[in-house]
């Protein structure tokens, strides 16, 4: 069905608009887009001021690329197209691409993740339990990967949340491919920065709030804020027949209530420490595999330590509150054995483990390790690499590295996407951290600047029975450095170190002799 100009403006709010001019009955015939270069004739273009350069200056090139309409913030001039002007112009690309895609999550169960730890996973968990059930054709957006029922695809490099064209493409191409349930990572940057917006959700699964990206939301009163919103967006979605509007909260997390207080009505609890309404008992950990008991059913993972357990723990109320079977529930867990980059081994043939995980939080590095501490047997060591980023939140690299000194047997501090900021300066940082934990530089920690060199010494230094374990990249394909994404793969590093040799695709690598 054609679409105009006005179509899709009764999308948005009253609130946000400001002025129109031109004929607003002009016929949209492609997509929403904010990108002046992925304009096609008859879209719309968004512009907004962004953090590195401010979109209306290329309201020109949109315009010559085709725009039927733009939308923006800022006082224009006549222009050759109409002009809506906006109060946010972020605020409102997403319900304008959902209206371009005729609403595509209104014809989905959208499940909705956020968290700082687990998201991935919990998405990917929940995912194959879709899968089981007959009556269910399920996709899934995750910072890894997006799931279309007929192909799987990667979503990025360093990625957050997708733009919300892109969701709203990603949703459309579901609907169109037959799909009826969307499991999607919701990111506190995708939902602060509205990439969501125009999504309708219709269960919001939270795994916890802890110590993250401090650097962009200010403090953790806004980060936590950040989270909220997504289950503020239950109320505003589009109610669909028999589907429960439904907020899954994790009650071992501190801020539970919290988020319990803005859902009251509807909301399920899990655990494993604390009275919930899934929680698990009975627990077993054994190196290949992990068991619980919830609700007298008796289920087994081959995905390993605590922190998974929450995970699945989550996917599960999810998929028994949308009506899956027990069945159902048992075969997705237990048929998921590897998410990429996370405690993923690497298996070269050596006498000791090697793994890697995407650990890049203090919670989520002190879960890794706690995990890894528990595989070992007594007398074996646990060595640890990783990093901290560059131009992010800074007090998280003394946490880290104060958790590594009284976690693991022997830390090495190295590069992770130092960005334009001095490494020897992070690395510093770090070190002072172990420091004060009671580390010694030279006999529990080393700093080495290149990180494949880094896994390489991790190695080298690793005795039969040992666990060497990567953290803080993951699955993550490039490392920054200054505005440069340099080709990185901390799996590919691991193999290349237990083969013999470091990987040496860094700046910092030195060159070979």
């Amino acid at each position: 069905m054609p679409k105009t100009l006005r179509n899709l403006l009764e999308s948005i709010s009253e609130r946000h608009l400001v002025s129109t001019q031109g004929d607003l009955s002009v016929e949209i015939t492609a997509p929403v887009t904010e990108s002046s270069l992925e304009v096609e004739p008859g879209g719309v273009f968004v512009a907004r001021a962004g953090q590195s350069a401010d979109g209306h200056r290329f309201i020109p090139d949109a315009i010559q690329a085709g725009a039927a309409a733009i939308v923006g913030e800022a006082p224009q001039g006549d222009l050759s197209v109409p002009y809506i002007r906006v109060r946010d112009a972020q605020a409102v690309i997403g319900p304008l691409a959902a209206a371009w895609h005729d609403y595509p999550s209104r014809e989905l169960v959208v499940v909705g993740v956020t968290g700082t730890d687990g998201k991935t996973t919990t998405c990917h968990l929940l995912h194959s339990i879709l899968k089981r059930a007959r009556e269910v054709k399920a996709g899934y957006i995750s910072t890894i990967s997006a799931d279309f029922g007929d192909e799987t695809v990667a979503t990025g490099l360093h990625v957050t949340t997708p733009g919300a064209p892109r969701i709203q493409a990603c949703l459309a191409r579901m609907v169109a491919a037959g799909l009826t349930h969307c499991v999607l990572e919701m990111t506190s940057h995708g939902l602060a920065q509205s990439r969501l917006n125009g999504v309708d959700i219709d269960v919001a699964v939270l795994t916890n709030v802890m110590h993250e990206h401090l650097d962009y939301h200010g403090s953790w009163e806004a980060y936590r804020d950040a989270k909220a919103i997504m289950f503020k967006m239950l109320d505003k979605s589009w109610r669909k027949p028999a589907i429960p509007k439904l907020a899954v909260i994790n009650a071992d997390d501190d801020s539970a209530a919290f988020f319990g207080a803005i859902k009251s009505d509807s909301v399920r609890t899990y655990g494993v420490c604390k009275a919930a309404d899934y929680r698990a008992t009975d627990l077993s950990f054994r190196p290949s595999s992990t068991s619980f008991q919830v609700r007298g059913r008796r289920l087994e993972m081959r995905l390993l330590g605590e922190f998974n357990l929450s995970n699945a723990l989550a996917a599960i109320v999810a998929a028994r509150e949308l009506g899956l079977s027990w069945s159902d529930i048992r075969a997705g867990i237990a048929a998921v054995d590897l998410i990429s980059g996370r405690m993923e081994r690497i298996d070269e043939g050596q006498d000791f483990i090697a793994m890697v995980d995407f650990a890049h939080t203090p919670n989520a590095l002190r879960r890794a390790l706690a995990a890894g501490r528990a595989m070992l047997p007594p007398g074996r060591r646990l060595i640890a690499v990783f990093g901290s980023a560059g131009l992010r939140d800074v007090e998280k690299r003394r946490l880290m590295a104060e958790t590594s000194a009284q976690l693991a047997d022997f830390t090495v501090l190295t590069a992770e996407d130092p960005r334009a900021e001095s490494l020897d300066d992070i690395l510093e940082m770090m070190a002072e951290g172990c420091r004060a934990s009671g580390a010694v530089e030279g006999q529990s920690f080393i700093r080495v600047h290149d990180r494949g060199q880094a896994i390489y010494q991790a190695c080298q230094l690793a005795r039969s029975g040992d666990l060497v374990m990567a953290c803080g990249k993951g699955h993550e394909q490039s490392m920054c450095f200054g505005v440069t994404e340099h080709p990185w793969d901390d799996r590919a590093a691991m193999r290349s170190a237990l083969r013999g040799a470091p990987l040496a695709t860094l700046p910092t690598a030195k060159p070979a002799r």
